[in-house]
């Protein structure tokens, strides 16, 4: 028998990253508060035991290297099945603006195929496929450190109105790291990053207190600003437009989210938001760029979220996380 679900795999946003020194294992430790986004690709999945097995995408964009085909190659590994899978990807996260698409797609792929063939997968594999991927096992808002793979829950903020700014411009993440290096004159070590950690800390001690990004915004930071903005120096206007917008809810918290090149804003209301919305697709220069409205999405909404997708698939106890699949044997 066939067993099909339709995924919504949502986007993130990073309301705070900094880098510190690099690890031996060649990475850099960060610090991170990741944030769900209501902004979402679409994945059907299809799932039927075979003999052998097969793994197929209909993506219009012929990603390279797909996650989706990684990541549910993984499954069948872990749960040691041979199955015919075939997924079909429509993309709405754009590509290469630092929303985490891939990893969210990736995160879908494991939440969502265990529970169509009947098994579970331990955590631990999300990490094999991407420092973003860990987060969208539980969404809302959550702390990451280490590469970001080592994710702690933090109270659930509001679910304030965003808006999101693509230039269409591609920051390569290896070549931002290098520069963010030579800017910051690491060899930092561990010790040096204590001052930065502290200004972190206080960050995410604002955030849990008051609950909202936007009120917080003020005491974040994302460490890639100083170098991607002087590369793209475009960018960094388009901050400066949207931190100008505002009347009875005050200015927006402006941030760009991971290495770029998306720049978004947390608005106190969505009248607020629409109207930054409309001028900004009038104005000569940024109506050439892709402007998205949105909201930030909470944990409780996140997980209500995929019991409505996977309901018919799941087990009695559907309060359970992660779901669990009615077919386990």
């Amino acid at each position: 028998m066939i067993r099909r679900a339709k995924i919504k795999s949502l986007a993130k946003i990073n309301l705070d990253l900094r880098v510190l020194h690099k690890r031996p294992d060649g990475f850099h430790e960060l610090r991170t508060v990741f944030q769900t986004i209501s902004l979402a690709d679409t994945i059907d999945i299809e799932y039927e035991p075979a003999r052998r097995t097969n793994i197929s995408i209909d993506d219009p964009l012929a990603i390279p290297g797909n996650l989706v085909v990684k990541a549910a190659q993984a499954v069948l590994d872990a749960l040691k099945l041979h199955a015919r899978v075939h997924f079909r990807l429509r993309k709405k996260i754009p590509m290469g603006g630092g929303l985490g698409g891939g990893s969210s797609n990736a995160a879908a792929v494991l939440m969502a195929l265990p529970v169509l063939a009947g098994g579970q997968v331990s955590p631990e594999v999300a990490a094999e496929l991407g420092s973003d991927v860990p987060f969208f096992l539980t969404g809302g808002t959550a702390v990451g450190i280490g590469r970001g793979t080592e994710v702690y829950e933090i109270p659930d903020l509001k679910p304030e109105p965003i808006l999101l700014v693509l230039p269409g411009l591609h920051v390569a993440t290896g070549p931002a790291y290098k520069e963010l290096d030579s800017y910051m004159g690491r060899g930092l070590t561990a010790d040096d990053s204590s001052s930065r950690i502290n200004e972190f800390q206080a960050f995410v001690r604002v955030l849990a207190t008051g609950r909202s990004a936007k009120a917080a915004s003020p005491f974040s930071a994302n460490d890639f600003e100083a170098v991607v903005f002087r590369e793209f120096p475009q960018l960094q206007t388009i901050e400066r437009k949207l931190s100008k917008f505002g009347a009875s809810e005050g200015r927006p918290g402006v941030r760009m989210t991971g290495s770029g090149s998306t720049i978004f804003a947390v608005f106190g209301s969505r009248t607020e938001r629409d109207r930054a919305e409309a001028v900004l697709k009038r104005d000569r220069v940024f109506g050439k760029y892709l402007v998205m409205p949105g909201t930030l999405v909470n944990r409780g909404s996140y997980q209500r979220l995929w019991r409505r997708q996977l309901r018919q698939h799941m087990g009695a106890d559907q309060s359970l996380w992660p779901p669990q699949s009615r077919y386990a044997k």
